[in-house]
């Protein structure tokens, strides 16, 4: 089960950092920006490619010493048709380089629409003579759980099939979700609670070797407290961990995340590791043509840090 190889990636390279890829332009420096544009003019084609070639070079830099990526749909969705593209070359290139893919795209919708963005990023889609064939193929993708089961069932069959996973949204790292997250019900949890109590019941019959099934829950770092508490209520629950670095949260805020053998969770760095030559850290050290290996040296110190609280 997904859930399995990915803590025995973790348990490998001692490290439950996920790189999060999700480009913009500004991001990528413009010396490859500005070939792209020679080649292509000023197209989506042009970004698209500059963002490949961003991604590929991120990925080169950390391949070894992380466990997965984190592709953020929206910021290749945004580029239309080629940013798609560039999408599905960086899944089979992170696969390529031994990495375990997750699509961020928070999918859902009624039982045969979730189907449909099941077949997409976790399955296979049907084709003439009953043929199938997968089409993104990530390895787990964020998902919504607020149609309830009908929604989330055709996923978990994929799950299991294909050996994927899905993470569903709990207790996100924005600081409005206390608008609806954090609203009382009539029995007294909180709708975060209801969500979590809803994920373990739906994970419960599909737990594998390391504890954990392939239904894990996103919980963002940026509340350390509610970390703390859903780890206790969620005990055969994989975290996926955003907020981490740019958006504020440090390994100190995402202790509680784990469990006593420094498993159960991933966390997820995006901007801090795709921009690491800006960071005050690095400051003067790297160009921004050297934003690969600024990459790699903010990866070894996330590493670093949280090893500490998982006792690596």
């Amino acid at each position: 089960m997904f859930m399995d190889r990915l803590m025995e990636k973790v348990k490998v390279l001692k490290n439950p950092t996920v790189m999060g890829l999700d480009p913009k332009l500004e991001y990528i420096p413009f010396s490859i920006r500005k070939k792209n544009i020679e080649l292509y003019g000023n197209t989506f084609k042009a970004a698209a490619e500059s963002i490949l070639e961003f991604n590929r070079k991120l990925i080169d830099a950390v391949s070894d010493i992380i466990p997965a990526i984190k592709l953020q749909l929206a910021y290749y969705e945004m580029y239309g048709t080629e940013g798609l593209k560039a999408f599905e070359k960086t899944v089979r290139y992170g696969h390529e380089k031994g990495l375990l893919v997750i699509a961020d795209g928070k999918r859902n919708d009624i039982g045969s629409t979730s189907e449909a963005y099941s077949s997409a990023y976790l399955g296979e889609t049907l084709l003439e003579d009953n043929v199938t064939k997968p089409v993104y193929d990530a390895d787990a993708l964020t998902v919504n759980g607020y149609l309830g089961i009908d929604g989330i069932k055709p996923m978990i069959d994929d799950c299991m099939k294909y050996r994927k996973g899905i993470f569903v949204l709990v207790k996100t790292s924005n600081p409005s979700s206390v608008q609806l997250q954090d609203m009382v019900v009539q029995d007294g949890r909180r709708v975060y609670e209801v969500m979590a109590d809803l994920v373990s019941e739906w994970g419960k019959d599909t737990v594998g070797k390391y504890g954990y099934s392939p239904v894990g829950a996103v919980v963002g770092a940026t509340w350390p407290q509610e970390l703390k508490k859903l780890r206790a209520r969620m005990p055969h629950t994989c975290f996926l961990v955003p907020g981490y670095g740019a958006q504020g949260g440090s390994a100190e805020d995402v202790a509680g995340a784990f469990d006593n053998n420094g498993f159960g969770a991933i966390i997820n760095a995006s901007r801090s590791l795709m921009c690491a030559h800006k960071l005050q850290r690095w400051n003067g050290k790297f160009s921004e043509e050297e934003f690969d290996i600024a990459c790699r040296e903010e990866a070894l110190h996330m590493r670093s840090e949280l090893q500490k609280i998982c006792n690596f």
